[in-house]
């Protein structure tokens, strides 16, 4: 079938396999490009110097949680299970985008190249990442793939990057749903349209208790805590493994709905986690804050796609610019595994409250001052120009497999069976 986006309320509902599979191979390109040689075959050269040999991603199929597998894999030539609940494609259905980029990463890795005897090992596992019987999978398919590439099964490695509006707690079986509310009083700013420019004023109405703490349950950090746990009791985590979660917290003017809101306070609650796993013992653990992006949650959150717009203009005048991808290898690169956090991960460079910053350009100040006076500046009339509106828009897109550069999409394609 021929596939447009189909869009609802800043909602795409679509997506389109070849599109997601070219920003797939997009990704790798920037990695390789960014890392010495771009050759995938470099784990054991590397053996033993700090690197990544064998990952885990739970929340691997998007946004921050991909870019991370890609890097690792690309970048370090890292083997990796990764954990995500996605849905295939039918004959008259497109599957999610997350379904298909999947599918991409794991062809990528098996090809053969610069005379490589074998692809760089990866399995993609899915399924509900809260479940016991996911982490009992992820386990089982750690062990598998370091038989196969002949290293031992110790996760050096793990990201924890979900997004999911509920959760089931094995425990109780009691299904959570978080809302994206603010606290203690009401909440009004200014939204966009992506497609026509609209600007509108939303409110929303403070959370309940009830409502606070199931956010927290679904987006907090105990899942988090659970995954290092049943690793840990399998004994596949490495001596001086490493875990990193990812947040965000944002200018003061998007306070009130996200860092003061809900979102917030379960934030809050992953920095809590993190500390409790250092504090085990089991593993070193960093909660990242990250620069905004264009994600499939971040257009409907009030303020923030205006916000973004605004930043993305300025940020790239500035040449500051960053997407998913470049944010995570400086990640790599830059704080968790430079010459001397590579050897040693008390050298990894973090804030007054222990966390990684790659939200850094984002929030210098000449930055900030000039998306405030830009937000003031903004009307309809002229969003466009003052705005990165398309550039969002673009991101946007693409994060469902469309408006990527090369892909036609005049052409039928295949939704199922891939």
């Amino acid at each position: 079938m021929v596939l447009k986006p189909m869009i609802r309320n800043n909602i795409c509902i679509n997506s389109h396999p070849k599109g997601c599979e070219k920003s797939v191979h997009n990704q790798i390109k920037t990695v390789k490009a960014a890392f010495s040689g771009g050759s995938s075959a470099v784990s054991a050269a590397t053996a033993g110097t700090g690197i990544p040999r064998l990952a885990l991603v739970v929340g691997c199929s998007t946004g921050y949680g991909l870019a991370s597998r890609i890097a690792a894999a690309f970048g370090y030539g890292t083997a990796t299970v990764g954990v995500s609940f996605e849905k295939a494609g039918t004959e008259t259905k497109p599957g999610t985008p997350g379904f298909y980029n999947n599918l991409a990463f794991d062809a990528a890795c098996a090809c053969r190249e610069n005379g490589a005897k074998s692809g760089i090992k990866s399995r993609t596992l899915d399924g509900d990442a809260f479940s016991d019987a996911a982490k009992n999978a992820a386990i089982a398919a750690v062990k598998e793939l370091a038989a196969e590439a002949g290293i031992p099964a110790k996760i050096d490695l793990v990201i924890y990057s979900l997004a999911s509006p509920v959760r089931t707690d094995p425990k109780t079986g009691i299904m959570y749903k978080s809302v994206i509310k603010p606290i203690n009083t009401e909440y009004s700013g200014d939204t966009i349209d992506m497609l026509t420019g609209a600007i509108t004023r939303v409110s929303a109405q403070p959370a309940t208790d009830e409502e606070i703490a199931s956010t927290v349950k679904v987006m907090g950090g105990e899942d988090w805590e659970l995954w290092i746990e049943a690793l840990a009791a399998a004994g596949v985590l490495a001596k001086d493994a490493r875990t990193v979660a990812y947040t965000y917290i944002g200018p003061e003017l998007s306070w009130a709905i996200y860092k003061n809101g809900t979102i917030g306070r379960a934030k809050q609650d992953l920095e809590r986690a993190a500390k409790a796993i250092n504090a085990s013992g089991n593993i070193r653990a960093w909660v990242s804050v990250n620069k905004a992006v264009v994600t499939r949650a971040s257009a409907v959150i009030p303020i923030i796609p205006f916000y973004i717009s605004c930043v993305f203009k300025v940020m790239k005048e500035m040449n500051l610019h960053e997407g998913c991808i470049e944010q995570i290898i400086r990640l790599y690169r830059e704080r968790l595994y430079t010459p001397e956090a590579a050897c040693d991960s008390a050298k990894t460079p973090v804030d007054s409250e222990g966390r990684i910053r790659i939200d850094d350009w984002e929030m210098r100040d000449d930055v900030q001052k000039a998306v405030a006076a830009r937000m003031k500046e903004t009307t309809e009339a002229n969003i466009f120009e003052l705005t990165d509106i398309a550039g969002f828009k673009h991101d946007f897109l693409e994060a469902h497999g469309f408006d990527v550069s090369g892909v036609d999409y005049e052409v039928d394609v295949q939704t199922a069976g891939l």
